[in-house]
């Protein structure tokens, strides 16, 4: 492998540190997690809902850890019951300098195991890290925001970092990347929550092939005093979303949601506009709707459909109904 000469080579870090998990992961699955930047956080993003301190941007690490260090302590933890090796960092992971090297390596070595990296996709931009993030299975990208003023108050990114080159990365490497891909959105109160920037992301949206849309909020204490929006309030954003694209909502804050009552029409409205998971149903049907709900689904008005790890309910007569643009994406 390749000798890591340019920069300080962090060799003294704990090494169990470096990998972590596995964690049982709602969206991809038993994930075994790698960390790229172990001794501290090193990211072109100072982002206001990040749970690690606030910390100056940088362009690329100047602490890394060797390839040979990471191989070496994930084989010891590799096991069949391992869904995904998920590459992230105290960080962006991308900045990680031998990332095309450390996935070649791998793959080499992981089996059936799937490979995933979540990074703020601002690094498309350059060749290696975009060719590099091609020999993935999964791939989940950010995109908080369209508009160039939210997008630089919430993700606080390096100054040479432009959110319309991002989408436009974005936009070209969901057309040719061929495994897995999930764009994540990550709301903030008063920020990137208007109807305006709502508008705009779902016209991106529709330009890009995706897999799955998660949208979330924060979940964490974050670096900066922001505050996340409540489940009511990401449900009302998922309903604002055209019905073809793949919206979920994926965040675990404020799941004690107030409890509506659903007629049997709005239960099948509902479902139609966006497919809802077991978890959503509970949480905003109250007794008598679930009572519905399940009686709906006994008469096969309501069918289910499993896609990467989350089963979704929606009308039967509008299960054969063209949602997406392409085959990729499941709803």
């Amino acid at each position: 492998m390749q000798n890591i000469l340019s920069m300080s080579v962090i060799e003294s870090v704990e090494k169990n540190s470096i990998i972590f998990g596995p964690i049982n992961s709602r969206r991809f699955g038993m994930s075994l997690g790698i960390d790229l930047s172990p001794s501290f956080k090193q990211c072109n993003f100072d982002c206001l809902y990040c749970e690690l301190a606030p910390a100056a941007t940088v362009d690329k690490q100047q602490d890394v850890v060797s390839v040979e260090t990471i191989i070496q302590e994930l084989q010891k933890h590799l096991s069949d019951t391992i869904d995904v090796i998920t590459l992230t960092a105290n960080g962006e992971p991308t900045l990680y300098p031998y990332l095309d090297e450390l996935i070649e390596q791998i793959n080499k070595i992981k089996g059936t195991t799937q490979t995933l990296i979540l990074t703020n996709s601002a690094t498309l931009h350059d060749p290696k890290v975009y060719h590099s993030l091609l020999h993935l299975d999964q791939v989940k990208l950010s995109l908080d925001a369209v508009s160039s003023d939210i997008f630089k108050k919430i993700d606080r990114p390096h100054p040479s970092i432009h959110v319309s080159d991002i989408i436009q990365d974005v936009e070209r490497f969901s057309h040719q990347f061929k495994g897995k891909l999930f764009i994540e959105i990550l709301f903030v109160k008063g920020l990137n929550d208007t109807a305006e920037e709502i508008a705009k992301l779902n016209d991106v949206l529709h330009k890009i092939d995706a897999t799955r849309i998660d949208l979330g909020t924060i979940d964490r204490p974050p670096a900066y005093p922001v505050e996340p929006l409540s489940y009511e309030a990401l449900h009302t954003i998922a309903q604002q979303f055209d019905a073809e694209l793949p919206i979920h909502i994926a965040s675990r804050h404020n799941r004690e949601a107030k409890p509506q009552n659903y007629t049997y029409e709005a239960i099948i409205n509902t479902l139609d506009k966006r497919p809802l998971t077991q978890e959503d149903i509970n949480l905003l049907f109250d007794e008598a709707s679930q009572k519905r709900f399940q009686e709906l689904l006994k008469e096969g008005k309501i069918t289910q459909q499993t896609k990467e790890n989350l089963t979704f309910f929606l009308p039967t007569q509008n299960l054969h109904r063209k949602r997406t643009k392409t085959a990729k994406q499941p709803l």
